[in-house]
């Protein structure tokens, strides 16, 4: 499971969660947020390169990602992966064992990552007394299913290099509505994400990521892609951006 310091701490009283000041996501009335602090147990610190949920586990818990980044996936028997989405600030993790008895996928840290911890066997009072809540759960879910279907429009029709581009563009309004950015816009990916992202190559990734910087779109580093132009990004993959401007957490 995660890599823990410490194991269910309570720092962030949900009255102050940093997440409320975030225009992108909604405002919780008052029973709302009253609920949601019980619902939390604490707050779980994960160190990048740590396993957050394993594929196939059973899980007590539900996690909102309160800072950092991750990224969900599935692997083949002779370890080859599969990205299938990245994980960010507001996001749940944890639902699919929660519904399904256990996970389908794995989710692991990209960077130091500290999570809110809520119990699911709570998760039926808030489908009972709380609609608003239960509706954003649903809202998630269904999120996730877009965010699925638009990475395997890319994947299956997308040129790599529309495909590059448009991972990069993606994850760049991801991080820029969440203000994960200070100064420069650093992604904490490596080229080897990517190729496990695009169903790409490892050599295949870098010639097209190379193409990307000679454009001046991106600069990469060790273990950091940096934007440049996101706008260039989302021409050269003919995305029109994420559409939601508002959007619910727990």
């Amino acid at each position: 499971m995660a890599t823990q310091r410490p194991t269910y701490s309570f720092k962030t009283p949900c009255e102050r969660c940093p997440l409320r000041a975030i225009a992108t996501f909604r405002e919780f009335s008052s029973e709302e947020l009253e609920f949601v602090s019980k619902f939390k147990r604490g707050e779980l610190a994960v160190d990048a390169g740590a396993t957050i949920l394993v594929e196939g586990a059973h899980s007590a818990h539900l996690f909102t990602v309160l800072s950092g980044w991750g990224f969900r996936y599935k692997t083949l028997e002779d370890g080859r992966r599969q990205i299938l989405n990245y994980v960010m600030p507001g996001d749940l993790i944890g639902l699919q064992g929660t519904i399904m008895g256990e996970m389908q996928h794995s989710v692991e840290a990209l960077s130091p990552v500290s999570l809110c911890v809520f119990e699911r066997d709570k998760l039926m009072t808030l489908y009972n007394k709380h609609a608003s809540l239960a509706f954003d759960v649903t809202w998630i879910a269904a999120q996730e299913e877009r965010i699925l279907d638009e990475h395997l429009l890319s994947i299956g029709r997308r040129t790599a290099l529309e495909r590059a581009a448009y991972l990069i563009a993606f994850l760049f309004e991801r991080g820029k509505r969440l203000k994960l950015f200070n100064g420069e816009a650093s992604i904490p990916i490596t080229q080897q994400h990517v190729a496990d992202t695009l169903g790409l190559s490892i050599v295949h990734t870098n010639k097209t990521l190379k193409k990307l910087a000679n454009r001046n779109l991106i600069c990469w580093q060790e273990r950091i892609c940096e934007v440049i132009d996101g706008d260039g990004l989302m021409a050269a993959a003919g995305w029109e951006g994420l559409g939601e401007k508002v959007r619910p957490f727990i």
